[in-house]
């Protein structure tokens, strides 16, 4: 969880407010993307360099921590 507050800030006049690595303008969902999509950590850092392989893993552990919480989805009526 350490590493999550060094790695990963969210601020809302940087993309929107959504999560992002360090300052880099690189969101967590983009990192996401790209390893759903099936890439490699590796090829990942070639199309980022100034990324480092931990700032992958902290995209990870910040979606894990996520999905920690419990989340309740409410229906709505529409007329």
């Amino acid at each position: 969880m350490e590493q999550l507050i060094y790695r990963i800030v969210i601020d809302e006049q940087i993309c929107n407010g959504k999560p992002i690595i360090r300052g880099k303008r690189i969101t967590v969902e983009t990192i996401l993307e790209f390893l759903t999509a099936g890439d490699s950590v590796e090829e990942i850092l070639f199309q980022y360099p100034s990324l480092e392989k931990e700032d992958i893993s902290a995209c990870l552990q910040f979606a894990l921590e996520l999905m920690k919480h419990n989340y309740v989805v409410k229906t709505f009526a529409y007329a």
